[in-house]
């Protein structure tokens, strides 16, 4: 699994004892879906999970981790990822863009994940075949990254991981859940909660102003595979200054998340928030009473891992102290 800011690995015990005390089984949706841990965990448990998330790149993990199923692709993988593996490399514009003009990756694993990826682009594969076989791809580039977690900048000094040999290795996928066939979506938050008909929401909203598409912008290229131009030193997509979300501005925030409760009012939700976000608990709870009764359960959580590295400028020196490198994690369980 790709390394995530915001990733509830942590929380999966305490997140899905939170959805079985709403609701045991049944048809869940997971509406901000990221890297889908969550609707992973939820799968597992025997839940019918449909995972939405407007990215793309998170789309496409979703396809791999909540829509297919393992009994369905196992020999599909063990055919076709040795073939993947011997690709040609292409020394080409994904390589000059992140490895040249920006140092995410060192160029000799540039040209592996840039052979790989043209190589996908010819197989005879169908949506799930090609979600799948792309994951293993963007998971073993990550393994061989140089950033922190996120891609809004690359170390200054190349990580130790950086110079390792980029490796394919299969993706971990799930049984089929008891619970029937799962789905991926790629909507708008609004549009999903409008669309959706089941037991259970999960709830994990963007909470400050950090965009996701900024973060992992090098993962919606490798999906989308559309060379789009880039700007700054990260190389960023330049749709990372147009897709701006309402839900990564404080005037914004409480107003979209406000159309998604009223969309999904009468649906048990679970919803999970920080105490870093853009409102605060008792905030929180007078929205979310406006659709049922309200019980908070909290736990304290570690802050992401660049809160441990410190404040630096755009020369690498550190200029300020970080003041905590814990955070409080919020569920808010609301019974219609």
């Amino acid at each position: 699994m790709i390394k995530y800011l915001g990733s509830k690995r942590l929380l999966l015990p305490f997140i899905l004892q939170a959805c079985k005390d709403l609701v045991s089984d049944g048809t869940v949706l997971d509406l901000f879906s990221g890297t889908s841990r969550v609707g992973q965990a939820l799968k597992a448990a025997g839940y019918r999970v449909f995972s939405n998330d407007s990215n793309r790149y998170a789309e496409v993990v979703a396809r791999c981790y909540i829509e297919a199923d393992a009994e369905d692709h196992a020999s599909f993988l063990e055919q076709t990822l040795p073939e993947l593996n011997q690709a040609p490399s292409i020394d080409g514009w994904f390589t000059e863009t992140y490895c040249r003009q920006s140092r995410f990756f060192q160029a000799e694993n540039g040209v592996r994940i840039e052979g790989m990826r043209q190589t996908l682009e010819g197989m005879n594969l169908d949506d799930t075949q090609k979600a799948i076989l792309m994951v293993a791809v963007m998971e073993a580039a990550d393994r061989v990254d140089s950033t922190t977690g996120v891609q809004m900048a690359f170390l200054k000094q190349w990580a130790k991981r950086a110079s390792n040999t980029l490796e394919l290795r299969a993706p971990e996928l799930l049984p089929r859940s008891k619970g029937g066939n799962c789905e991926a979506w790629c909507l708008d938050a609004l549009d999903a909660a409008k669309k959706f008909q089941g037991d259970l929401v999960y709830l994990d909203p963007p909470y400050n102003q950090h965009s996701y598409l900024g973060n992992y912008h090098i993962w919606e290229t490798l999906v989308r595979w559309d060379q789009p131009e880039v700007y700054g030193i990260a190389r960023k997509r330049v749709d990372c200054r147009e897709r701006r979300s309402p839900f990564n501005s404080k005037p914004g925030f409480k107003s979209a998340f406000g159309a998604v409760l009223d969309a999904l009012h009468g649906h048990p939700m679970v919803i999970s928030f920080s105490d870093e976000g853009y409102i605060s608990r008792a905030e929180m709870v007078l929205l979310l009473e406006q659709h049922g009764t309200v019980e908070v359960r909290t736990q304290e959580h570690p802050r992401y891992v660049g809160a441990k590295i410190g404040i630096h400028n755009q020369q690498g020196e550190k200029v300020g102290k970080v003041s905590h490198l814990r955070n409080k994690e919020y569920l808010f369980l609301v019974s219609p």
